[in-house]
């Protein structure tokens, strides 16, 4: 079975996407009619900008976006997935992959949800840390315990959970975890408070474009990060994409799920090989690649 997974946010690097639309026309008419829907020049970017313009949440959201589902659909006939999954933008792209979504109105989505975050972290200065080598719940328990706004974000893998929140709250949670016994504490070079309740205006915002939005059935089921659970409804798939936006991304969970099904096979489609690494950090054994065209 092939589980394909859609990295997120951070995977981003200067000149991603180009061998793709130096080596396959599709994926080069994809790339025009993603300049013109986006209304500027983010090929340019992509295959040409400095680390600086690229790490602009508003940038970085679509190219992230873009690397993957091109590649997707670059793969053709040989792209047949039995379940897909997307550590958090990366949902988004898995939509397409599935067929829930046309790559249109994934990209429309991806836009408006980067816009909106972008906006929310204007509003209040907020960041994220890493937290490496503790426990969950200790995490859990210690962020509940501060006066402020400081939650789990991202479970990425066992012993590794992101924060999110106010400036101050992260920086005493850093303190505490510390003390606790966490391995690392440090600050993420992030806009913003991803995945708390910092970000409930771009939570309203992506809710109002996905409410204009056509969601059809999927070829296969997506396990989604607010539960980590496969999902195969359009409706609940719709809700679920909502509540990501204020949710913590349950990836360590969405990995194990993933990881029953017998004889799973991990292909990442996008930048990098974060995911990969993450599956190899709850089992060694599993078989992973990066898709590729070439």
């Amino acid at each position: 079975m092939k589980a394909y997974v859609f990295p997120g946010q951070g995977a981003q690097f200067s000149g991603m996407g180009k061998d793709l639309f130096e080596s396959n026309k599709s994926a080069e008419n994809l790339f025009h009619q993603s300049n013109e829907i986006l209304g500027f020049n983010i090929s340019e970017i992509m295959f040409n900008g400095t680390e600086h313009e690229l790490k602009q949440t508003k940038v970085t959201q679509p190219a992230v976006f873009l690397h993957s589902v091109i590649l997707a659909i670059s793969l053709g006939e040989s792209f047949k997935p039995d379940m897909v999954a997307g550590h958090s933008l990366g949902e988004i792209s898995a939509l397409v992959a599935n067929k829930c979504l046309s790559f249109e109105d994934g990209l429309n989505l991806v836009h408006k949800r980067a816009l909106a975050m972008q906006k929310a972290c204007e509003e209040r200065p907020s960041t994220m840390a890493a937290i490496l080598g503790i426990e969950d719940n200790i995490v859990e328990d210690i962020c509940s315990s501060i006066d402020g706004i400081v939650v789990p974000a991202n479970y990425n893998c066992p012993g590794q959970l992101v924060i999110s929140g106010d400036m101050n709250a992260i920086d005493l949670a850093i303190e505490k975890l510390t003390a606790a016994g966490a391995r690392r504490a440090i600050k993420l070079p992030v806009g913003g408070a991803f995945h708390s309740p910092l970000m409930e205006s771009a939570k309203n915002e992506l809710k109002n474009a996905i409410d204009h939005t056509l969601f059809s059935n999927p070829i296969c089921p997506i396990y989604q990060n607010v539960t980590g659970l496969p999902v195969i409804d359009s409706e609940q798939i719709k809700t679920n994409l909502i509540d990501q936006l204020t949710a913590p991304v349950k990836w360590t969970q969405s990995m194990k799920n993933i990881l029953e099904n017998k004889n799973v096979e991990i292909i990442e489609v996008g930048p990098g090989k974060v995911l990969q690494g993450l599956f190899k950090k709850v089992d060694r054994s599993i078989p992973t690649s990066s898709a590729s065209i070439l």
